[in-house]
């Protein structure tokens, strides 16, 4: 398979959504998303912040094309790379899709005492283990590589399902990256995470970001904001409430509105917190 970063122009967004929606009520034509228009390009690192029911998961339900939005008079523009007719496990292989989601897939099948060397090694062929598929050295040393580069060389012989939850969330990650993907796209990343390991996933996320791969980082935790991230797209009832330069964007005033309290923001050295007054 070709790497992606060779096949698209340095203009190809990673993402381009307009008059994207999605339905759950059809009786009512109450919708989960409606997206006027969404640009995201390549090299942008990119909160997307809401509360819960805000309508993120069904957005990332649309990226990876586990729904796909109601058809409209006006045009709909459903683009990932410039295309919109990936497969899935084409698409998994050019970003890489980190979730509580997918942890609880390895830790629940039967294939729950893989190895992480082997978890990584799967992510080359978008599955669950390594089963007839071709190996090759190549494959191996970039692995190796990114163990290291995540420091956790150690686990590599280790279970998946013998290891802590912070270190399964780093060996999917490790999984990811082994194909060197365009962008990362990570779903409440540090959920289930104590905060010696959520402090330690985001300084690993920071170093990812320095490195040149892209983040898409959705999120209901402002602490989950690393330094690298210059945007944030603040989710509401579904709909885009506001987009814009984190500096700009990520205010008191704003956050009190999305969360419907009194709010106040905090800024760190370390990054962002939230007090309810």
């Amino acid at each position: 398979m070709k790497n992606i970063k060779k096949t698209l122009k340095a203009d190809t967004p990673v993402l381009h959504f307009k008059n994207t929606a999605l339905i759950y009520d059809y009786i009512e034509g109450k919708r989960a998303v409606d997206i006027k228009e969404l640009l995201i390009l390549r090299g942008e690192n990119v909160v997307i912040l809401g509360p819960n029911g805000s309508g993120k998961s069904s957005f990332i339900n649309l990226i990876t094309r586990k729904r796909y939005p109601e058809l409209k008079t006006v045009p709909v523009v459903f683009d990932i790379f410039g295309r919109e007719d990936w497969h899935i496990f084409e698409l998994k292989s050019h970003m890489g899709i980190i979730s509580p989601e997918l942890q609880f897939a390895f830790l629940s099948s039967e294939l729950g005492d893989i190895s992480v060397f082997d978890n990584i090694l799967s992510g080359y062929f978008s599955s669950i283990g390594i089963w007839r598929e071709e190996v090759t050295d190549a494959m191996k040393k970039k692995a190796e590589e990114t163990l290291g580069f995540l420091g956790i060389a150690h686990l590599k012989n280790r279970s998946m399902s013998a290891i802590s939850t912070g270190e399964a969330r780093l060996a999917l990650i490790a999984r990811a990256l082994a194909h060197e993907p365009d962008t990362l796209l990570l779903d409440e990343p540090t959920s289930g995470l104590d905060i010696k390991a959520a402090a330690r996933l985001r300084k690993i996320l920071s170093g990812i970001a320095k490195a040149g791969t892209s983040i898409i980082l959705v999120t209901h935790d402002l602490e989950d904001i690393i330094p690298e991230i210059k945007r944030v797209v603040l989710f509401k009832e579904g709909r885009i409430f506001k987009d814009g330069e984190i500096e700009n964007t990520l205010t008191t005033k704003n956050l009190s509105e999305l969360y419907g309290a009194d709010i106040k923001l905090i800024r760190e050295k370390t990054g962002y917190r939230a007090e309810v007054k």
